[in-house]
């Protein structure tokens, strides 16, 4: 279980990490 807690760990930093830079920076997606 400790894997999936992990997983969706990551999954969750990178998915807000990806939502202030395209809020950030919306020409780096242009």
């Amino acid at each position: 279980m400790n894997v999936i807690y992990i997983v969706a760990s990551v999954i969750a930093v990178a998915l807000t990490g990806y939502l202030c830079v395209a809020l950030l920076k919306p020409e780096w997606f242009e």
